[in-house]
C-alpha cells in the first residue's frame, strides 16, 4: 500500500497570481479581516491538511513587471496564527518571521506561545530579508542590494556572494538561539506550590550563555518549555547552501523540483548538504512546493490560469512548478513524487480561496480514494501529524 502523504498549504493574502484578489470570490475587501483568515483555515481543516503556513516578509508584495497593481500591503503573519489557533482543533499553524531584524529572544516566546495557545500545533518559517528596503525599515543595520552582475551570477550559476551567505549564518544562529530557550526551561520547572510560596524551580531554569559573532543571548527564556518541546521549525530553499541552512536547524524543508525534471537532483544536493553540515539523529524532511490552479465546476486550471494572466498583463511565473490541471493529474504527480522520497507537499493556492476549496473538496478525496490521505484527524500535535518525534529531550535537562 503506498504511503500517506502529508499535505500543507500557503496562504498569502488573495492568492499566488497577482490578479488574484480581482477573482468573484476573492473577497479583496475583507483581506484584512479576521473572518477571511479563519474562513480559509476552515477550509484547510475541513481538507484534513497537516498545516497551513501564513507568508510575511517585510515589505510589500512587488508586482511582476509588465503586471497591473497587485494587493500591496500585508498584516502580520504570527499575529494572523494568534488570531486562528482558538477557532482551530487540529491543523499545523505555521507563521513566516524573519530572523534578519527579529530579535531571536522576542521569536522564541512569541512562537512558544503560539504553540500554547494552539495546544501544541505550532511551527515557524525561519525567513531571510534581502533587501536594504527592508532593513531601511529599522535604520540599525545597512544593508547593501545585489547589483545586476550579482543576481545574473545567482541565476546562473547558484551562487550568492558573501554577505548573503552571512545573512544565512545569521539566520542559523537565531534558529538555534531560539532552540536553546525553548529548552531553557525544563518540562517540570514549573511547581506551582502555594504551600512553600514556590511557582518555579530554579534549578530547572537554565542560562543558554550562547555567543557568536551575530549575538550574545544568556537566557532563560521567560516562557516555559513549549508543549511540543520543539515547535516545528522550517526553511524554504532554492540553493545548496540553504539546503545546508535547513540542515542545520530546521525539521522540514520546503523545495521547489521543476514538472519537467522532478525532485531527484534537488534530493541529491539535500543529502549532500545534511552530509556537509553533519546533521545527526533525525532526518530533514522534505516537502515539494508546486504553485496549484486547479480545475472548478466553471472552468479548467488552464482556462482559469489563462484568465488571469490576461487581468495582470503578464504571464504568471513562479519559483516554484505551476501546476494547472484536475485533481486527479495533480494526485498523480503528488503520488509519483512521493515514490521518489519526497516526503510531503506544500501547495500554493493560485487563488486562495477558489483553489484551497478545490484542494479540500477535490483534491483530498481522490487521494483518499487511493489510500494515500487520512480520512480524519488525529488527536495529535503537529510534531506529531508531521511523524516528526513527540518526545525531544531538553538539552539542559539534569535528569
Amino acid at each position: 500500500m503506498a504511503p500517506e502523504l502529508h499535505l500543507g498549504v500557503a496562504l498569502d493574502g488573495a492568492g499566488r497570481h497577482p490578479a488574484a484578489w480581482r477573482e468573484p470570490s476573492s473577497r479583496p475587501t475583507e483581506l484584512f479581516t479576521p473572518g477571511y483568515w479563519t474562513d480559509l483555515a476552515a477550509t484547510a481543516q475541513r481538507g484534513l491538511l497537516d498545516f497551513l503556513t501564513i507568508d510575511d516578509s517585510l515589505a510589500v508584495p512587488d508586482a511582476p513587471d509588465g503586471a497591473l497593481d497587485r494587493v500591496r500591503a500585508r498584516i502580520d503573519a504570527h499575529l494572523i496564527a494568534a488570531r486562528l489557533a482558538p477557532v482551530t482543533r487540529h491543523i499545523g499553524l505555521v507563521p513566516t518571521v524573519t530572523t534578519t531584524h527579529t530579535e531571536p529572544f522576542h521569536l522564541s516566546k512569541a512562537i512558544a506561545t503560539l504553540d500554547y495557545t494552539s495546544r501544541g500545533r505550532a511551527g515557524w518559517q525561519a525567513r531571510v530579508s534581502a533587501t536594504a528596503a527592508e532593513a531601511a525599515h529599522f535604520g540599525r543595520r545597512p544593508r547593501r542590494e545585489l547589483s545586476a552582475a550579482e543576481l545574473a551570477q545567482v541565476r546562473d550559476t547558484g551562487i550568492s556572494p558573501d554577505f548573503v551567505h552571512d545573512r544565512f549564518d545569521e539566520a542559523a544562529d537565531v534558529v538555534e538561539v531560539v532552540r536553546r530557550l525553548w529548552d531553557s526551561w525544563e518540562d517540570d520547572a514549573e511547581i506551582r506550590d502555594i504551600a512553600t510560596r514556590r511557582f518555579i524551580d530554579r534549578d530547572k531554569l537554565h542560562y543558554i550563555d550562547f555567543r557568536s559573532r551575530h549575538f550574545t543571548v544568556r537566557g532563560p527564556s521567560i516562557t516555559p518549555r513549549p508543549p511540543q518541546g520543539q515547535p516545528v521549525v522550517t526553511a524554504l530553499a532554492h540553493a545548496p547552501f540553504i539546503y545546508e541552512f535547513a540542515a542545520r536547524g530546521a525539521d522540514l524543508v520546503f523545495v521547489t523540483p521543476a514538472l519537467e525534471t522532478g525532485p531527484a537532483s534537488i534530493l541529491e544536493q539535500i543529502a549532500t548538504a545534511t552530509a556537509a553540515v553533519g546533521r545527526a539523529g533525525e532526518p530533514l524532511r522534505v516537502y515539494a512546493d508546486l504553485v496549484v490552479f486547479l480545475d472548478t465546476g466553471d472552468a479548467t486550471g488552464a482556462q482559469r490560469l489563462a484568465r488571469l494572466n490576461e487581468a495582470a498583463g503578464v504571464e504568471y511565473t513562479s519559483d516554484a512548478a505551476v501546476f494547472a490541471g484536475s485533481a486527479d493529474e495533480l494526485a498523480e504527480l503528488l503520488i509519483d513524487w512521493a515514490d521518489r522520497g519526497v516526503d510531503g507537499f506544500r501547495l500554493r493556492p493560485g487563488v486562495a480561496v477558489d483553489d484551497l476549496d478545490a484542494v479540500a473538496d477535490r483534491l483530498v478525496p481522490v487521494l483518499q480514494r487511493r489510500g494515500v490521505f487520512r480520512t480524519g484527524y488525529p488527536d495529535a500535535t503537529l510534531r506529531a501529524l508531521l511523524g516528526l518525534p513527540t518526545t525531544v529531550p531538553n538539552r539542559y535537562a539534569t535528569t
